[in-house]
Formats: C-alpha cells, sequence, structure tokens
C-alpha cells in the first residue's frame, strides 16, 4: 500500500518533533498536523523541521488539550495520531482516537494505563482503528530488540535488557541530565517493576539488582539497576513462554544511591504533609527542587542499548547479543534519545498505515516484529551490532 496519509503529532516537545521529522523523510504524507498548547513549543518544531519539510503540507493548531470536542472533530480528516503528551493524558485521547475513528500510537510510560487501553480492543476493531501504546525508547525499541533477539533463536530461554540515556559529559555531582519530563523519570523510579523467573511474573522494587556492565571502548562501566514501566505488558505476553525477562535502566555510577536516598528521605511520596502551616505535595516540591540541576541544556547524550538472549539454535547452547548506541546529530539537531524515542514511534505508525496490523488495541510486542523494526533501523542507519555466539 504506497497510498499518502493524513499524520497528526499532539505534542510537539522533544519526542514529537523527532517523530514528525521521521515521518517527512520516510512516510508518503498528504497532511501533518501539529497540535500543541504552545504556539512557542510549535515554532520551534517547524524550525527543526525546515530544512527537511520542502512540499510537505504541515498545518497546525494551538489547543487546550482538555477540549476533548475540538480534538475529535480536527481528527475525523487525520489517519493517525501520536500522543507525545505526558502520559496522564493517553486513556482520554485513545477515547478521542475512538470517537474520532483515528488510529493512535502513544509513548506509554504507565503500565496500569495501557492496560486499560488494550481493553479497549473491540471497541477498537469495530471503529476499524489501530491503538499501539508504548511506542519510543524503552519501553517500545527495547521491547523490539528484544523480540530480534528471540527470533534469532529456535527457542529462546532468557532475555536480558539494558538500556539508558545519558550526557555525553556527565557533570558532578549528578552526572545526569534530563531528557524528558522530570515526572516521567520519578514515575520510573518509583514503585515496582515486573519481570518473568521460571516463567512467571515476578515483582521487583525499583533500584534492586544493581550491577555494574562493562561496554568497553570509550564507554567503559556504568551502573544497571531496576526501574519501573521498562518492559510494559511484555511480561504477561510472554508469561510461560520464556524462562527468564529482566530489564534494566543504565547510569554512570554513583546515580542510583542518590535517588535511593531521595526515596528513602520520601521525596517520592505524593501524600501531601504539612510544613509550619502549609501544604506540600512532597514530589512536587522534589521536582520543583531537582528539575532545574538536571536541565543542563546540554544536548549532546548518548544512548545505549544492551540484549542478551539465551536458548537453543540448531539445539547448541546459543547466546545472541545485541548491541546499539546512537549519539547526538548535529546535522539534524536531533538528541539519540529523541530519536530513538520519536523514530520509534514513526515506525510504527508507519508499519499500521501500510496495512501492516489489522484494527484493534495491540501490546507493542504484539504491534511489530523484531525483523520489521530491524529493517527500518538500518534505513535510518541505526548503529545496531549483533554476535551470535554459540
Amino acid at each position: 500500500m504506497n497510498m499518502y496519509h493524513n499524520y497528526c503529532i499532539i505534542g510537539t516537545g522533544r519526542q514529537g518533533t523527532a517523530a514528525a521529522y521521521d515521518l517527512i523523510k520516510y512516510a508518503k504524507i498528504k497532511n501533518l498536523l501539529l497540535v500543541d498548547t504552545s504556539s512557542q513549543s510549535i515554532n520551534q518544531c517547524l524550525y527543526k523541521l525546515k530544512p527537511i519539510s520542502k512540499n510537505i503540507n504541515i498545518k497546525t493548531r494551538i489547543i487546550d488539550i482538555h477540549k476533548k470536542d475540538i480534538l475529535i472533530n480536527i481528527l475525523k480528516d487525520y489517519d493517525i495520531f501520536l500522543s507525545s503528551v505526558p502520559y496522564e493524558y493517553n486513556l482520554m485521547l485513545t477515547e478521542v482516537a475512538l470517537l474520532s475513528s483515528t488510529s493512535m500510537v502513544d509513548l506509554g510510560g504507565h503500565t496500569e494505563n495501557v492496560i486499560k487501553q488494550l481493553d479497549y480492543d473491540k471497541e477498537a476493531k469495530k471503529n476499524r482503528i489501530t491503538i499501539v501504546p508504548d511506542c519510543g525508547m524503552g519501553p517500545g525499541m527495547n521491547v523490539s530488540m528484544a523480540l530480534l533477539g528471540i527470533e534469532k533463536l529456535d527457542i529462546a530461554n532468557e532475555v536480558f535488557i539494558w538500556d539508558g540515556g545519558l550526557p555525553k559529559n556527565p557533570k558532578e555531582p549528578w552526572n545526569y541530565s534530563l531528557f524528558f519530563n522530570i515526572k516521567g523519570l520519578t514515575n520510573e523510579y518509583d514503585e515496582s517493576a515486573f519481570f518473568l523467573d521460571k516463567g512467571r511474573i515476578k515483582k521487583v522494587p525499583c533500584f534492586e539488582g544493581i550491577e555494574i556492565i562493562d561496554f568497553g571502548g570509550n564507554i567503559g562501566e556504568l551502573e544497571a539497576a531496576v526501574t519501573s514501566g521498562g518492559l510494559s505488558t511484555m511480561p504477561w505476553s510472554f508469561e510461560n513462554k520464556i524462562k527468564k525477562l529482566e530489564n534494566k535502566t543504565l547510569r554512570y555510577k554513583g546515580h542510583w544511591e542518590w535517588m535511593k536516598a531521595y526515596r528513602e528521605l520520601g521525596l517520592f511520596s505524593e501524600n501531601h504533609i504539612d510544613y509550619k502551616g502549609v501544604e506540600i505535595n512532597p514530589r512536587e516540591f522534589y521536582h520543583h527542587l531537582l528539575e532545574p540541576q538536571l536541565d543542563t541544556k546540554d544536548f549532546n547524550d548518548i544512548c545505549i542499548m544492551r540484549i542478551e538472549a539465551k536458548g537453543l539454535l540448531n539445539n547448541k547452547k546459543t547466546l545472541v547479543r545485541i548491541d546499539a548506541v546512537e549519539e547526538y546529530d548535529s546535522v539534524s539537531g536531533l538528541m539519540a534519545m529523541e530519536k530513538w524515542t520519536g523514530w520509534h514511534a514513526s515506525i510504527v505508525m508507519q508499519h499500521i498505515l501500510h496495512g501492516h496490523i489489522g484494527p484493534g488495541a495491540y501490546p507493542i510486542e504484539e504491534a511489530i516484529s523484531g525483523k520489521d523494526f530491524y529493517d527500518a533501523a538500518l534505513k535510518r542507519k541505526y548503529n545496531i551490532k549483533i554476535k551470535i555466539i554459540n
């Protein structure tokens, strides 16, 4: 199917801009609509797209995201939209997708939300639209890359994923830069993750299982720890199909000790406290203090991902190791995190409109195969190395 389609991006921040960039380069676009609450955000997005957007019909709308009726009316003329706004809006936007009969992908980030979205499967089929949450870097690309590892084996028994986005030139004491909404960061660092152990779902608290992973070369040793939501629904999809499934987040050494201390102090809590007669939400106060420290405006970042899939190939015990590294690109002005997040979402949008996924609501692990993602990644010159070790 080589038809031209109408695409929409809701939320023109970093990830939304990267998705729009990829659509312009690789999709057959009839119209591209950029929607945001801020004219400044839309203008910054247009500025980044300008070098590649000749002959593309780009429209813009500034709206209040809470106005469902306006969104439904706008989207009726569009084939698909990306929600690249904070995750708390995704359930509402799923309802908008159904009411406007527009396919939808989003950047996920909250597993409970995603499970509720997948419950709309029958309604999505009835309205002949496709809904795929959890696009992006993780959950998203990490799951697609894990599938690639699984697909390389005849029988997969264990799958381990390590991934993270980091400043290329870290500055003490934080050795970290904020590459996405701070609410999303704390959401990752709170509560628990769900893994597979002996084929069964296992709940694991955040910051558990800290280990050192050596990537060699210029990257060297990084610290990996459990964070929540990285696998989203994948453990349920693969329950009793593979024995072990784990995902850990990569940071420079020392980062996890800081974060553990903040959590122990109660700064992740959303229960209001009384401080000298003033009601305070500890998490909001923590964000207020920490965000300016981590918002370094240093866009020179590096994203790292490693997959290890263990199992049998031709009746031999085999390890498939997949390493991927991405860096800031001064030509496009896109950060590594933006590319891996926005481009994965764009790839899935195009996959849907090419007719590869039928109507319904699908978890990311059922929406696109590892091979299909890998083929799309190679077109975009992703740096992916695959080693098969017997």
